[in-house]
């Protein structure tokens, strides 16, 4: 049987996904088979695996960080909001249906079973397994039915290290408030505390890590410095929403409520003098050099939201001027009719932006596949993008009329129109670099100091992705006493 820690946090936010990356990276160069796992992940960033199964791109990260091919077992359960009160339920990789907040709190402990075989599953593969928390598991509202803090770690017997985020402040309050809301039982599966997000004089902490310790009768194993690290974090509290600089190539990006998959864009982010932009409102929008329109989870309430806001007016006046493309769910708004006969949205029918010659209804059954092959021939911007390989997945419940099946992009009568159901198009990184490359010549400039005849050369974001994980877990090694969480891990049953 595997060895089995896990990760908690006082909060969302805190950091437990990066750090349970680490330590799968620090295990994996420590000679160990590892993986990780999380029971119950709410994203609207996820998946889809070879076998064309569904799950969290939480999990994928970490399991790139261990060295594995991300599998629907490492995340088994996956919630994707469709509102404020409402999530699509996802397990093993498939859809099981849509469910209220209250439905599925009153439904979630008849699915420990999953939980329970994808955990089995897991552990014949790895000689450890890190388990990943969600929330706090100090909310004493959820106790009772609790399927992936507290409760799965009594599932598996397993250690757990609490993480708490000083930056947000009163770190030691979050701490200690969380033990003392815990059951004995549960404080007993403590076995250390750690600071996360630290800036500045660790010395300065010395005093109240003493106190903390006292208090709570629990070592502090780590206090982790605040990192510049360039990974996927949790979808719904990333800062890249906020990020307002703009580079000599300024790519937007429309957030809707219900953006879904927008780690499509992460590639740009690592090429010299590109920009990647949040934008919800037409004075933030401007004029960019490229605009996108992302997935969505609820396509029809968000293009309507756009339309409300006068988002949908602008981009069809920039269509004019510069290229504007549609993924997944954009993709579908950007065509000329959205029906939904079986109410899987908000039902009806509704026009669309008319921008791509398709119309698409949206179905029950799921399309989930891996895709890869070769762009087409493609006119305006997107030509440089011709005779490219690709690969990428696709995640989408309708089906696009009048769509060519054969190509990855749709174009309009409009040369600056472009759609695509598939998503990480752009991650083999020669395709991105491809497309900032005519952006650049387009508007007379060079970027990063290229010449003409550099253009072209591109990112390897998968190697550039294996730095990080290495950074990560050099940071984490180094501040994280490794001796000790062994020792949990031997001690473990």
């Amino acid at each position: 049987m595997a060895k089995v820690i896990m990760v908690q946090g006082t909060m969302s936010g805190v950091g437990k996904s990066l750090l349970t990356a680490g330590l799968c990276r620090i295990m994996k160069r420590d000679g160990y088979r590892v993986a990780p796992f999380k029971s119950q992940n709410m994203a609207l960033n996820s998946f889809i695996t070879e076998e064309g199964l569904e799950m969290g791109r939480a999990q994928v990260m970490q399991a790139e960080a261990a060295g594995l091919s991300p599998l629907v077992c490492m995340n088994p359960i996956l919630l994707k909001p469709t509102d404020h009160t409402g999530s699509q339920v996802i397990v093993n990789g498939q859809v099981f249906g849509n469910m209220s907040a209250r439905e599925y709190f009153s439904y979630k402990r008849k699915l420990i079973p999953d939980i329970q075989c994808a955990f089995r599953k897991l552990e014949e593969m790895v000689d450890i397994i890190v388990i990943e928390g969600a929330g706090s598991p100090a909310e004493i509202n959820l106790r009772d039915n609790d399927i992936v803090n507290m409760g799965m770690a009594e599932l598996v017997d397993a250690p757990v290290l609490l993480v708490g985020d000083i930056d947000r402040g009163g770190v030691f309050a979050q701490l200690l408030g969380t033990l003392q809301l815990l059951t004995k039982e549960e404080k007993r599966r403590v076995k250390g505390l750690i600071i996360n997000k630290f800036r500045g004089d660790q010395s300065l902490l010395d005093s109240g890590i003493e106190i903390l310790e006292n208090r709570g009768g629990i070592p502090v194993i780590g206090v982790i410095p605040y990192m510049e690290i360039a990974l996927e974090d949790e979808d719904s509290l990333t800062d890249r929403f906020t990020r307002k600089q703009r580079g000599k190539i300024d790519i937007a990006v429309i957030r809707y409520p219900r953006i879904s998959n927008f780690t499509d864009f992460n590639v740009f982010e690592q090429i010299p003098e590109v920009s990647v932009r949040y934008v919800t409102t037409v004075s933030e929008l401007n004029r960019p050099d490229l605009l996108f329109l992302p997935g969505s989870k609820n396509t029809m309430g968000d293009l309507e939201w756009m339309r409300d806001n006068g988002l949908e007016a602008a981009v069809k006046k920039l269509a004019v001027k510069i290229p504007v493309c549609g993924i997944c769910g954009g993709y579908q708004m950007m065509g000329r009719q959205i029906s939904d006969p079986e109410g899987l949205e908000t039902g009806g029918t509704m026009r669309g932006m008319e921008l791509l010659p398709v119309t698409t209804e949206l179905q029950r059954e799921k399309v989930r596949r891996q895709v890869c092959g070769t762009v087409d021939q493609m006119k305006g911007v997107f030509a440089a993008l011709s005779g490219l390989c690709y690969e990428g997945y696709e995640i989408h419940m309708g089906r696009t009329e009048q769509a060519f099946d054969a190509a990855v992009f749709q174009s309009g009568e409009n040369e600056n129109v472009y759609g695509t159901y598939v998503h990480g198009i752009f991650d083999s990184g020669a395709i991105a670099s491809a497309l900032v490359d005519v952006l650049a010549k387009k508007k007379g400039i060079i970027i990063d100091g290229r010449t003409d005849a550099e253009a072209g050369i591109c990112i390897d974001y998968k190697a550039f992705k294996e730095t990080q994980y290495d950074k990560l877990a050099d940071a984490v090694s180094a501040h994280l006493n490794m001796e000790e969480v062994y020792g949990m891990l031997r001690e473990a049953h």
